[in-house]
């Protein structure tokens, strides 16, 4: 709820602190005052548009200031913390408009945007004047009405959490669904392409072994020469290098005695003349192994061929990455597979989940149409109350083509201020009186069912007296037990139900200029200010008897 409203700079005002109470709070004054004054004040803190016009002096900033009490309160409180400007205590909100038409704001001194303002605003304050529908004429709202009084919110809970369920399956399945129109797009190239490599088998390195191979046996005739040359040399010539390292050795044997020296040397050389003689039969045994072969050449270079030439198709250089390819292949191929799988186990699950959705749609749909005539006859009934006994209210509720966040309903308040039989929407009635109290007809009603802010109603007695004046008090205190309700009226009869009296004066400044004032009537100056509103300026002793009494009536 309010609990303090400051202003300076603004209008007719220099500075000014109203303070608010809970229940109803009636503010009255003369005409000109500046009873809207404040109202264009309290405007700004809600997000209004400013200029500089509304300046009093040009020389100084207008600053509006307005102190909430959140007890109580869940929507408001968790937009704070979901916005990081929660602080201990009251909530502040202020305004400020500097002289070069630059507008600031701030929630707890944290500066905000105009957008952050608004929507903080209304969770804490419904401004209702004449010629605002504000939110009656939205289905959403006329939807929650609706729904308060149905009971309705166990049963919208456990709907939204299917159909929160069953969004969620909706946005899987069309993502999959798109995943498989682009894995359709490849999959017969792909396909292609894997059996292609499939069909060819490689082994890891394959193609780098076969390339060393035919190397080897393109020159297997040229080695296989050059080891018999060196073989026969070695050992089998006219003069082998072995047999005459042999003899070179056995003369050698004979002198070893005659120098240290000889003997070390011939033992060198008899080492080389066995590794010769080792050499040349590893050698002899190799020559075997070197035998041109054209059939395996011709394998050879034909299985190369196929991988040299899906290297370049593949723009790769290594077996390695071929198998890559392949493998990935594989991947994109058992993805589709997987997808496919994938998209029947969902629609199955969303043709469940969506039956589950329409079933609790459908319960809604009852307990809203059940709650159609109550509403109807509890908001007409009111109606003849407050002054409009040939108005009317009709309830539609009609099916909509697709499930939504609330079931399946449209929701459509229509209106016939003359019973004539020709009910519209709410949003095409242009009366802002009707209106007004159409409002407070039908929030009297939800007020203990859904979470109302504050309520600030702006001359909606207009056009009605007497009993019906007296109706829209009665309802208006009503109202005021479980909200905090502000209201300026010129009607005796609401003035008299207030809680907190607010009384709205000029007052003359030394220069000639006019200053607004507001104080908080005592009950004696209760008395007399209703005494005025009932019989003028100079109230008669009736007029203050009947004031009396419309007091202590409550």
């Amino acid at each position: 709820m309010i609990r303090q409203l400051q202003i300076s700079n603004y209008a007719i005002i220099d500075h000014l602190e109203v303070n608010f109470k809970s229940g109803l709070n009636i503010i009255t004054g003369e005409t000109g005052a500046g009873k809207s004054i404040l109202m264009g004040a309290l405007s700004l803190i809600l997000g209004a548009r400013a200029d500089t016009s509304v300046l009093k002096t040009t020389d100084k900033k207008c600053v509006v200031e307005c102190s909430f009490a959140l007890d109580g309160q869940k929507s408001a409180p968790k937009y704070l913390i979901d916005q990081e400007l929660n602080e201990p205590g009251d909530l502040i909100v202020r305004r400020e408009i500097a002289a070069s038409g630059k507008s600031r704001a701030f929630i707890n001194d944290t500066p905000v945007t105009l957008q952050q303002l608004k929507e903080l605003a209304v969770l804490l304050v419904d401004q209702h004047q004449q010629f605002d529908t504000l939110q009656l004429g939205e289905s959403d709202f006329q939807r929650q009405v609706v729904d308060a009084l149905a009971g309705n919110k166990t049963k919208i809970a456990a709907y939204q959490e299917t159909f929160k369920q069953l969004q969620s399956v909706h946005s899987r399945l069309a993502k999959l669904i798109a995943e498989k129109a682009s894995f359709d797009k490849e999959a017969d190239f792909n396909q292609y392409l894997f059996d292609e490599l499939s069909e060819l088998n490689f082994s890891e390195n394959e193609l780098e072994e076969l390339d060393s191979e035919l190397n080897l046996l393109s020159n297997a005739e040229e080695i296989k020469l050059a080891l018999e040359e060196t073989t026969s040399t070695l050992s089998e010539g006219e003069q082998p290098v072995v047999q005459t390292l042999r003899q070179l050795c056995s003369k050698l044997d004979h002198f070893q005695s005659y120098h240290e020296k000889l003997g070390e040397l011939t033992g060198r050389l008899k080492s080389a003349q066995i590794e010769l003689q080792d050499i040349a039969q590893e050698l002899e045994g190799l020559t075997d192994e070197f035998n041109p072969d054209q059939e395996r050449i011709s394998i050879i270079q034909e299985r190369l061929d196929k991988g040299y030439k899906l290297f370049k198709k593949h723009n790769v250089t290594t077996t390695k990455e071929l198998l890559a390819i392949q493998a990935k292949l594989q991947e994109k191929l058992d993805g589709v597979l997987d997808t496919e799988a994938q998209i029947e186990a969902l629609q199955k699950e969303e043709k469940t989940l969506q039956a589950d959705a329409e079933k609790l749609a459908a319960a809604l749909t009852k307990a809203r149409l059940a709650e159609v005539k109550p509403l109807q006859e509890a908001v007409n009934k009111r109606l003849a109350s407050v002054g409009m006994p040939s108005a009317r209210i009709q309830v539609n509720i009609t099916k909509e083509p697709q499930l939504n966040q609330f079931g399946q309903d449209l929701v459509e308040f229509l209106f016939d201020a003359n019973n004539s039989g020709r009910p519209s929407p709410i949003r095409k009635v242009a009366s802002g009186g009707e209106l007004s109290r159409l409002m407070l007809c039908i929030k009297s009603l939800v007020a203990e069912s859904v979470e109302l802010p504050t309520l600030i109603f702006d001359e909606i007695d207009t056009g009605i007296s007497g009993e019906a004046a007296k109706q829209v008090g009665i309802i208006m205190k009503e109202l005021s037990r479980k909200i905090q309700v502000i209201a300026i009226t010129h009607q005796p009869q609401i003035a008299a139900r207030a809680a907190h009296h607010l009384y709205v004066f000029k007052q003359p400044q030394a220069d000639a200029s006019i200053q607004t004032g507001v104080r908080s009537l005592a009950k004696d100056e209760r008395v007399h200010a209703i005494a005025q509103m009932l019989g003028g300026e100079k109230p008669s002793t009736a007029a203050l008897q009947s004031a009396r009494e419309m007091i202590e009536e409550l």
